[in-house]
């Protein structure tokens, strides 16, 4: 009998120390999912705001107020969450990197790079 209660609790042990380790991976995810979101959203926003790509560059802040409100929701969305843009203004290329830190405190980043370029007459 105590065989296998013993069997039995290492199997609970096992149970709880997968459903611990599902829980870390979700939340990484659900973080990587956000970030990816979130550097799509500034792209968007680059792509209406086309003629003042320039003011969206910056690694902690930038001028334009898209892009400043876009910066206070990465903060918001991401725990110790950050954002770096630059922008290329004579080729329209755009690079986005979104960080963030997990709860164990290990930083990641997404990146994402992209060319907006105003379509000429020709």
């Amino acid at each position: 009998m105590l065989v296998a209660m013993l069997i039995f609790m290492f199997g609970v042990l096992g149970l709880i120390g997968m459903q611990g380790s599902l829980t870390r991976t979700q939340t990484e995810s659900k973080m990587r999912a956000d970030a990816a979101y979130l550097a799509s959203e500034v792209i968007g926003r680059m792509w209406v705001d086309i003629n003042n790509l320039t003011s969206y560059a910056g690694d902690s802040s930038c001028s334009a107020a898209s892009c400043t409100e876009w910066r206070s929701k990465v903060g918001q969305m991401l725990p110790g969450g950050g954002a770096s843009i630059e922008v290329d203004e004579a080729t329209g290329d755009v690079s986005v990197t979104v960080t963030w830190a997990t709860p164990n405190g290990d930083t990641h980043q997404y990146v994402t790079q992209t060319t907006i370029a105003a379509k000429t007459a020709g």
